[in-house]
């Protein structure tokens, strides 16, 4: 059986932009770690340990004062935006122990997404977090989903996102069929800022698009590339682009979308789910000539995810059984799935040792007389 669980280093979103308000708390659980978010007055995102330093009440069921100071809600401790105390109801004489100062979370904003570091700080200067360029352009209508808490492991979630085999039978009569299964894989790895992807390119001739699909993007058949991206283990990223058969060379033919989901380990059962779809803001639907290519994925994509959910959560109900002879088989499109596995178990490798290190070193040594 393969370990399900996640990796701690590694960049996670929080959230859209627009789900952060200024001075409106909000409470996370990200890789087992209780954490709290604000937007500041003066407009940033900060992140802490959801504890209070004196009585771990959840600092998020708190409020934020006047002043823009966080008051717990228990004893009425009042944190910074740095995460310092910098007052205690009960120590009317001001002082204040230093111990009361916040555990901190690496958080940046960008492109229109709240990314999170939940593993040691230190590691997060060596990576970027991924670029969705997308969602902050102009030239693109940009359209996300709320978020999902999905009763799985959020690797299941990415292989799934990877392997397009199950668009049939799973998919069937909205954006699959049989032929997409047929389709030829191309592999592709790397690394861009530190994370390490995994890419996937399907390119078809001639291809007769599922409904769902000619709905959005007009044409029946099509030549078409179709990529998926695991650009870390907080996002993929899936393009899909159609022409007539012949013109996918010719920009002014192309149709398509920019697909991005969002996969948050809650812990090793739960994640968050979101996804936001791109489309070029001049384009329309065939379904409905009135309405933006965008706006019509982002309302008929939600049928299509509730597949998914379904597939997941029944997967990992089967986790709970023992293996006992039990063994999954690789099948030649799974060669994406494969690499992200040992990708992922080499990471936490990784970060178990560096554990055992960190309490070997807190180990007193004895003198030796």
């Amino acid at each position: 059986m393969i370990p399900y669980h996640y990796i701690l280093n590694s960049w996670y979103v929080a959230g859209f932009s627009d789900e952060f308000e200024v001075n409106q708390l909000k409470g996370h659980k990200i890789c087992d770690k209780p954490i709290v978010t604000w937007r500041t007055q003066a407009g940033e995102v900060v992140a802490f340990d959801n504890r209070c330093r004196h009585k771990r009440m959840p600092l998020s069921e708190g409020r934020i004062m006047p002043d823009g100071t966080l008051e717990c809600a228990y004893h009425g401790l009042c944190y910074d935006s740095s995460g310092a105390c910098v007052a205690v109801p009960s120590h009317p004489d001001g002082n204040i122990p230093t111990q009361l100062q916040l555990t901190s979370f690496p958080i940046v904003e960008k492109d229109g997404l709240v990314w999170i570091w939940p593993g040691d700080a230190a590691n997060s200067h060596d990576v970027e977090p991924p670029a969705t360029p997308e969602i902050a352009s102009g030239e693109w209508e940009s359209i996300h989903s709320d978020p999902m808490q999905v009763k799985a492991n959020y690797l299941l979630l990415i292989e799934n996102l990877m392997d397009i085999t199950h668009f049939y039978p799973l998919h069937d009569g909205n954006i699959g069929d049989i032929d997409n299964s047929r389709i030829p894989i191309k592999l592709i790895e790397g690394e861009v800022e530190g994370n390490r992807f995994v890419k996937t390119i399907r390119h078809v001739e001639g291809y007769q698009q599922p409904p769902f699909l000619e709905d959005w993007f007009v044409y029946d058949v099509v030549d078409r590339d179709h990529t998926h991206c695991m650009v870390s283990p907080g996002l993929t990223r899936v393009e899909m682009r159609v022409a007539p058969p012949g013109e996918l060379d010719q920009s002014d033919k192309i149709r398509g979308y920019t697909l991005f989901h969002t996969h948050t380990p809650i812990d090793d059962t739960h994640h968050v789910w979101r996804w936001c779809v791109n489309c070029r803001v001049d384009h329309m639907s065939k379904g409905d000539r009135t309405v933006s290519a965008a706006q019509r994925v982002a309302t008929m994509f939600p049928e299509v995810v509730a597949q998914d959910l379904w597939a997941l959560e029944k997967q990992q109900e089967m986790f709970e059984y023992s293996d006992d002879g039990y063994m999954e088989v690789f099948l030649k499109p799974d060669k994406a799935l494969r690499r992200i596995r040992q990708l992922f178990s080499r990471a936490q490798q990784a970060e178990q040792l560096a554990k055992k290190d960190q309490e070997l070193d807190k180990v007193p040594l004895k003198s030796v007389s």
